[in-house]
């Protein structure tokens, strides 16, 4: 059963103790997922390490500055760790390293993805995208308005990251906080994604691989067009059940704490089986393009702000049919490939 130990969360500028030398915080986030939750572990003498940062804006970094003033003691922040590379989780971290001298640890994987997308800012989005965004089932009044805009830059939220990390791998054992941690990676929402499971207690930093009550976006983009992050997904799950104790409390980046990690994965695993099945059932009677799956995939509308992680989300879910050899291209509508069971 899950459980929320702490069902409020912390207000701005605040912390919640959740365990000794563990406290719980959060940024604000400017989207439909309103906030980030970071953490931060004292390491006594050196400062604090803190498990990630929300974005790089002049309100985050005032937040951080009463954190650091208020809960934090005025202490330093002598390390920063990524769990992964998403802007909402590494956005200050080179603002952490540049004005504050901290450390960055995080996995190779995660740090050279940042690293390449704070440095590949676009005006407007690459024909790649755009026949991406087709292929996909785009409606052609939206792709127009898209291809006139400004997309989303990684740059827009991240701070640039100076040069120099210390790369965490799968199977590592690492100290902060007052405790051993064994690392392990998952992947599927982001490639090499880092948790952190107490060997001293019953802490699981989970970061987005293992949340309460929602499930992270998993989705394929025009840089790896023919990518299985579903497949990846469910591989991790089914890798951290093994690990996975009800006793133990995971501290993840969205949402609230809790307990129950079994009951958890299996219902992360469960979501995405029974849409696979919903899907491999409806093309069996209809060709559809991905974005023709929404209503299948999602059981509900999808609005203009959230149809990019949706169509991202339901090309993962063709992808992985394709990839088991359920699905094969049916033909095409308007550009868009029409797949079928």
């Amino acid at each position: 059963m899950i459980r929320y130990p702490q069902e409020q969360p912390p207000g701005e500028g605040e912390a919640i103790a959740m365990a000794e030398g563990v406290l719980w915080m959060r940024l604000p986030l400017p989207m439909t997922l309103d906030h980030v939750n970071v953490y931060a572990l004292d390491d006594g003498e050196d400062g604090w390490t803190i498990l990630d940062t929300g974005f790089d804006s002049r309100r985050s970094r005032a937040i951080w500055q009463a954190l650091i003033d208020g809960p934090l003691a005025g202490r330093r922040i002598h390390r920063v760790i990524g769990s992964h590379h998403h802007p909402d989780h590494i956005g200050l971290a080179g603002w952490f390293m540049a004005d504050h001298g901290a450390e960055l640890m995080i996995s190779r994987t995660a740090w050279l993805t940042a690293r390449m997308l704070v440095l590949d800012e676009q005006d407007r989005p690459t024909p790649q995208a755009l026949d991406f965004w087709r292929r996909a089932g785009m409606p052609a009044d939206l792709l127009a308005r898209r291809a006139a805009e400004r997309p989303f830059n990684f740059a827009d939220a991240v701070h640039p990251l100076p040069l120099g990390f210390t790369r965490i791998s799968d199977g590592d054992r690492l100290c902060f906080g007052g405790r051993e941690w064994a690392v392990h990676m998952g992947d599927g929402h982001a490639p090499e994604h880092a948790t952190f499971w107490s060997l001293d207690d019953d802490l699981v930093l989970g970061g987005d691989q293992l949340l309460p009550s929602i499930s992270p976006n998993l989705g394929v983009y025009p840089t790896e067009p023919d990518a299985d992050p579903v497949g990846e997904w469910l591989r991790s799950c089914r890798r951290f059940a093994e690990l996975a104790q009800p006793r133990h409390l995971v501290l993840p980046g969205h949402k609230l704490p809790f307990t129950g990690l079994p009951d958890r994965l299996g219902q992360l695993i469960e979501n995405h089986t029974s849409a696979l099945d919903r899907m491999t059932e409806a093309l069996r009677q209809q060709a559809r393009t991905a974005v023709g799956c929404f209503d299948i995939l999602f059981k509900r509308r999808i609005g203009e702000a959230e149809f990019g992680l949706a169509l991202v989300e339901a090309v993962a879910h063709v992808n992985h049919l394709r990839h088991l050899g359920i699905l094969r291209a049916m033909g095409e509508s308007d550009g868009a490939v029409l797949w079928g069971a």
